[in-house]
């Protein structure tokens, strides 16, 4: 058998850096770390045609979702009726164009470029393969920063806020972008990492063959953060995507801490300063985050005040504490329990993004609430420093390398991986 063969049998776990001979999956079935239980890999029944058609789907929805009024408000005989298109015009007439960036990139312009590289890659369309290579590194550097869902619960909230106003109605582009989210999280789903870069180009042959059950960094081996390529430890591009890498990423605590503080230090002015200015008959009221979540729990929206209150408040500053708590057990302090600071370190990764709920809110109160002298909604300051409270942190937690915490524990000798997950 020869060695790029047996490369592509097996993997490095990326967040524990064990070996694991990866048995033959049927499709439907999937591989998982036996240490860490992180899936591997996925064999998708039909896996061109399948993502093929929900990102068709997915990109007439947001077609159509663009096309027609999304929302509306009644107060007093007004009516104010926006598109998804308006709501990023408002923050740049409102002299906050980086709010109305963050919501082009993450809610529109991200997922769109997603979904059109998915259906160019999986369908073999003709192109050179370094433009199909730079498409596919994009492709999953990007995909995490998508916020369509995210943006849409944030709109759930708006709507629990505006009732007290008045009337709120829903246009015909939101049943477009209901499906939209959901067909777009589908197609990210059927699209597996590894089979996706085995399309593109075979994996590169290795010097030995690897051993499963040990660290790739004990056997002089690593990764490829992108697509999953097993290469020597000490070469620094992959062969296949050209991706520089090492076998653990470069200063990952210094980075980590660094950034973790930055968002410290702009977390405080972030709650502090307000996040958004009601104008109600000609007087401006501030709002901060904390006081928006006291006004609706006074009203008597408790589950929705337990949201933003979470989101908001509650995630972000657990958030900055898991991680301070990963990069001091990374260090060497602890217990050295590995298992449990992967947990944290996945839930970490899983709900940062969700505390951007807060400012899409401002978002949909800013376009929507426009009742001239009656009413009218403006972002502030706050909503700015928050958005990048969770960039920041975003960012903080990409930089750590979780095979730092496995470092820690003892080398345990697994015996091949050859079970099946369903």
């Amino acid at each position: 058998m020869c060695e790029s063969h047996r490369a592509a049998r097996h993997i490095l776990c990326p967040q524990c850096d064990m070996a694991v001979a990866l048995p033959d999956l049927k499709p439907g079935e999937k591989a998982c770390c036996p240490r860490c239980s992180t899936t591997l890999t996925t064999a998708w029944r039909a896996p061109r045609q399948r993502p093929t058609a929900y990102a068709l789907a997915a990109l007439f929805m947001l077609f159509l979702a663009n096309l027609f009024p999304f929302v509306n408000m009644k107060v007093a005989g007004l009516t104010s009726e926006i598109t998804l298109l308006a709501i990023p015009k408002v923050m740049f007439s409102e002299d906050y164009a980086s709010l109305g960036t963050f919501f082009l990139l993450f809610v529109q312009l991200v997922p769109a470029f997603c979904l059109v590289s998915i259906l160019l890659l999986v369908n073999r369309v003709r192109m050179t393969p370094g433009l199909a290579r730079v498409l596919a590194r994009i492709l999953f550097q990007l995909k995490s920063w998508g916020m369509a869902e995210i943006f849409l619960a944030g709109v759930l909230v708006s709507f629990v806020k505006l009732m007290a106003y008045g009337d709120i109605g829903i246009g015909p582009s939101f049943a477009p972008w209901c499906l939209f989210c959901l067909l777009q999280l589908r197609v990210f789903q059927c699209v597996d990492r590894r089979w996706l870069w085995d399309d593109i180009a075979p994996a590169p042959a290795l010097p030995h063959f690897p051993k499963a059950g040990i660290a790739g960094i004990r056997q002089g081996l690593r990764s490829c953060s992108c697509c999953t390529a097993i290469v020597p430890a000490e070469l620094r591009e992959c062969p296949r995507c050209h991706t520089h890498g090492a076998a653990r990423r470069p200063h990952s605590l210094q980075w980590t801490l660094s950034l973790l503080i930055t968002s410290i230090i702009l977390y405080l002015p972030a709650n502090l300063l307000p996040i958004m200015i009601t104008d109600l008959l000609g007087d401006k009221m501030p709002s901060t985050i904390l006081a928006g979540v006291v006004l609706l729990w006074s009203e008597g929206s408790y589950p929705v005040a337990m949201v933003i209150f979470m989101a908001s408040i509650m995630v972000p500053t657990l958030k900055m504490i898991a991680i301070g708590w990963l990069c001091w057990d990374a260090h060497g302090h602890g217990r050295a329990n590995s298992e449990r600071m992967h947990k944290i370190y996945e839930v970490v990764e899983f709900v940062g993004r969700w505390s951007m709920i807060d400012v899409f809110v401002i978002a949909v109160l800013s376009a929507l609430v426009r009742m001239g002298a009656l009413m009218s909604i403006y972002p502030a300051v706050g909503a700015l420093m928050f958005a990048l409270v969770v960039i920041v942190t975003m960012f903080s937690a990409s930089m750590f390398d979780p095979r730092l915490t496995w470092d820690r524990a003892q080398e345990h000798n697994h015996e091949e991986f050859d079970g099946h997950g369903k």
